[in-house]
């Protein structure tokens, strides 16, 4: 029987206003991307879900299609959360979205209503909710009417399905009419959710944060650690086990190559402030304007305290934030990838 820790709100987690609104979120939110799957140790899973809360990380984020395979991270996670925190529902923001690959069909993916609808729906039967805090377009659609997929939100919003809508990975133009629009159908875009890191800074080049801010919309980050990149653990190579290692992982060997220079170059300014390469860009992140929380994940409980203890960090001193603007700078994805 889990009994949740009476200190949890003792003021070791920050949280911050989520833009305008009256939610506030944790500075660092856990992320089921990865590690919540049937391929996953469920032990582990509940025993990271268990501490995270009792330090005061009040937001778990999932999406329909995580796992492997997909669907799995929800059915593993409402398991959980029906179990051991039916009593903490209303300490908790869960949020999901809809948009990839989920099943097979027309309707399987994308923005059209029926998928998104369809989808929340599925997400509630498997997370044992009656509803979800968040829920987020989860890519643009290049062959929906935008405002199809739009009246989508606003309808899980207004039929209670969800508290909150968000959007995530939208390009500036795009994201631009997606809030007017919504706007227009009474709806307030709660939140934006972009992958951002040191490495990975296009949402900052684009203007994207900028733009945020100034509308008084919040952002959370996912990938802060770069899939693990920034964790320090590839600084002398490819240990064996770590998700570049595994088969099935996001992280490719190839990707880890390409960086190891400015991973080794980012290591040594952290390591000469003290830091850890984690720390540093955890801190990194959560010191850049219009960043509302950054989105973590853990294999162990022991990583999940090690990403916690960065906010006990000092903000960077302007010399590591020309060292690091020098070695990794702002470019836009299209450059980026170019």
């Amino acid at each position: 029987m889990y009994s949740a820790d009476p200190s949890r709100y003792d003021g070791r987690m920050p949280y911050r206003r989520c833009g305008d609104s009256g939610l506030k979120l944790p500075e660092i939110s856990l992320g089921c991307w990865h590690n919540f799957g049937h391929v996953d140790d469920q032990n582990e899973a509940r025993a990271i879900l268990r501490r995270a809360f009792d330090r005061g990380v009040t937001h778990f984020d999932l999406a329909n299609n995580y796992g492997p395979p997909p669907g799995s991270a929800e059915e593993n996670v409402g398991r959980i959360l029906a179990e051991d925190f039916a009593a903490h529902r209303d300490e908790l923001v869960i949020s999901t979205k809809a948009g990839h690959d989920m099943w097979q069909g027309p309707y399987g993916e994308w923005g059209s209503r029926k998928h998104v609808l369809s989808s929340l729906d599925q997400s509630l039967k498997r997370l044992r909710v009656d509803y979800v805090d968040i829920f987020y377009s989860h890519r643009p659609d290049p062959k929906t009417n935008l405002e199809e997929t739009m009246s989508a939100l606003a309808t899980a919003l207004q039929s209670g399905r969800a508290l909150y809508v968000g959007i995530s990975k939208y390009p500036l133009k795009m994201l631009k009419k997606a809030v007017k629009m919504l706007k227009e159908m009474g709806v307030n875009c709660l939140i934006y959710q972009p992958p951002y890191s040191i490495l990975n800074r296009w949402p900052e080049a684009e203007g994207i944060h900028d733009w945020l801010d100034d509308k008084g919309i919040g952002s959370i980050v996912f990938s802060p650690l770069a899939q693990g990149m920034l964790t320090g653990k590839y600084v002398d190579g490819i240990p064996e086990g770590s998700r570049a290692a595994r088969a099935e992982g996001f992280l490719q060997t190839s990707q880890v190559d390409a960086q190891i220079e400015k991973i080794r170059a980012l290591n040594q300014i952290a390591g000469e402030r003290g830091l850890s390469l984690q720390h540093l860009a955890l801190r990194w992140a959560l010191d850049q304007r219009g960043v509302t929380s950054a989105l973590i994940g853990a294999r162990t409980v022991a990583q999940l305290d090690d990403s916690l203890a960065a906010l006990q960090a000092p903000s960077l001193d302007q010399d590591a934030l020309d060292l690091i603007d020098s070695i990794a700078p702002a470019v836009k994805k299209d450059d980026a990838e170019a």
